[in-house]
């Protein structure tokens, strides 16, 4: 993904980092709740389920920096850690995810800075999700920063499928035996068909003049 930064707008310490990025998680929930909210008064519907955020671990994010050969500090972090302000949202249905990041897309002062489609193009472990890199302005007293947020959006399903995916290369330190590995990819393309006939399901119902 491409990395953003403003040499203008450099943040100093990590006290910063948490106030700017907490910051960028608050804009961003705030704007997902009220587009939920008017989905509802028109369409009499909410596509979100629920929402997470977090931010990153200094830990998980010198270790990532480690791993990819750059100098822990402040600059670094920023610069080259896309993830450390994330936020996941949760839907009933694929359609759904396609729905709200176009939503995203059209936000007036956020920019999709990349998109990785993972429920097109699964990764081969069988995880499904939709990704967006974006920024969003934090407006400070003295300057403006444009904080990165990672976006990911999946269903309830692609979501439970990627919890216990985490788990498991948690517990084995990302090397799982072949068996669990093949075990997962099989519960992937289970998750996938549920996906698909909830789906269905659901188009069938809209067709008679209701929504799940």
């Amino acid at each position: 993904m491409e990395v953003i930064w403003d040499a203008d707008s450099q943040i100093e310490t990590w006290q910063e980092v948490t106030l700017v990025y907490n910051a960028a998680l608050k804009q961003i929930n705030t704007k997902l709740e009220i587009l939920n909210d008017e989905f509802q008064h028109v369409h009499q519907y909410n596509p979100i389920e629920h929402i997470k955020s977090r931010i990153k671990t200094p830990e998980s994010i010198v270790k990532k920096l480690k791993r990819h050969g750059y100098e822990s500090n402040i600059e670094n972090m920023v610069k080259y850690v896309n993830d450390i302000a994330g936020i996941r949202v949760i839907c009933s249905f694929t359609s759904d995810i396609y729905r709200i990041a176009e939503m995203i897309r059209l936000q007036n002062d956020i920019r999709v800075i990349a998109v990785k489609d993972y429920i097109r193009n699964p990764k081969k472990s069988g995880y499904k999700s939709y990704h967006m890199l974006v920024t969003v302005p934090v407006f400070l007293s003295d300057r403006t920063v444009e904080a990165k947020v990672e976006i990911q959006i999946r269903t309830v399903a692609m979501d439970f499928w990627a919890s216990l995916e985490h788990k498991i290369n948690y517990k084995f330190e990302g090397n799982a035996p072949e068996h669990v590995k093949s075990e997962l990819i099989e519960c992937a393309e289970m998750v996938s068909k549920l996906d698909d006939r909830m789906q269905q399901l659901n188009e069938e119902i809209k067709a008679h003049g209701n929504v799940i």
